[in-house]
């Protein structure tokens, strides 16, 4: 595989990069650096190289054994489908597609046992995978059926023409209706599994809008709509800006009540069918705990 590198990468570290790239581990990007497997204008340099505007990076990526990924009989909610794609609604709690140790009970392999065909792009782990969201996040995405509609689609992402807005509840109160987040985040060098907010000139650009619904008692109901889909992106910008989403046991506090999980739903997806060229949007409902907690907060 080969990608220039551009002015919003400047400075990012190869393996950093590689890794959000490719869904990999930093472990596993910095044996293929390595290993000579990953070259930067056709050189080899090492996994704390600082990429540079204009930089031609190329790597291959070893073919992932598909023998432990299997098809299993998990339920799964099927908003719509064609013959080019599908729309799941994610249930919380399910990871998208497999890692590491991590081979059964994914939403790949779900979809692998009720959706015969899926695209081939992301791979033996990531058939039909156009976009993910985290584990503990519920709610829309959109699965590839065929490789022409996965690339339609994924270009659609990355020229912000496919609309992703999320609800979330989230501690305190908003001074502020409506308004827009604009802070780099980078992965952590201490803590891989948690993304922080950076200076401008590192990281990546991250550009979240955010309107609250209600508020009531310490808590908002909360809709955001992302210009950009960076890991955690959500989650990172609602606590740095002082209002971390309830439930969230990585960027959040301490709380009386329990929850499974972070209550942030993808409710709404919108893009332009790939071969039908008319523009589709999906909401999906929010899940019972959630109105529960609205209820009880009195937010609704």
């Amino acid at each position: 595989m080969q990608c220039n590198i551009n002015e919003e990468q400047n400075g990012i570290r190869l393996d950093v990069f590689l890794s959000e790239k490719t869904n990999k581990t930093r472990s596993f990007v910095k044996k293929l650096i390595d290993s000579g497997s990953v070259l930067v204008n056709g050189k080899k340099v090492k996994a704390g190289y600082a990429l540079k505007e204009g930089d031609k990076l190329s790597f291959e990526i070893p073919e992932e054994k598909s023998a432990d990924i299997l098809p299993e009989n998990i339920p799964l909610d099927i908003v719509y489908e064609d013959s080019d794609l599908a729309v799941i609604n994610k249930a919380q709690g399910m990871t998208v597609h497999p890692a590491g140790r991590l081979t059964s009970g994914t939403l790949v392999n779900a979809i692998m046992y009720h959706i015969k065909d899926l695209s081939s792009i992301g791979g033996v782990i990531r058939p039909g995978i156009v976009h993910r969201i985290d584990k503990d996040t519920s709610g829309l995405l959109v699965i590839a059926k065929n490789d022409f509609a996965h690339h339609a689609l994924q270009k659609q992402i990355q020229n912000k023409t496919c609309f992703r807005i999320y609800r979330s509840i989230c501690h305190g109160l908003f001074s502020k209706e409506e308004g827009v987040i604009n802070q780099n985040l980078a992965r952590g060098k201490e803590r891989h599994d948690k993304i922080f907010v950076v200076p401008k000139g590192q990281g990546r650009c991250a550009t979240t809008y955010y309107k609250v619904l209600s508020q009531n008692g310490g808590y908002s109901y909360v809709e955001w709509k992302l210009d950009t889909g960076r890991t955690h992106q959500i989650r990172v910008h609602a606590s740095h800006i002082g209002h971390p989403i309830c439930g969230d046991k990585l960027y959040g506090i301490k709380e009386n009540f329990s929850l499974s999980g972070q209550l942030l739903h993808a409710y709404s997806l919108s893009f332009v069918h790939p071969t039908r060229n008319e523009r589709m949007t999906f909401f999906a409902p929010l899940p019972k705990y959630f109105e529960e907690f609205l209820e009880n907060k009195n937010l609704v």
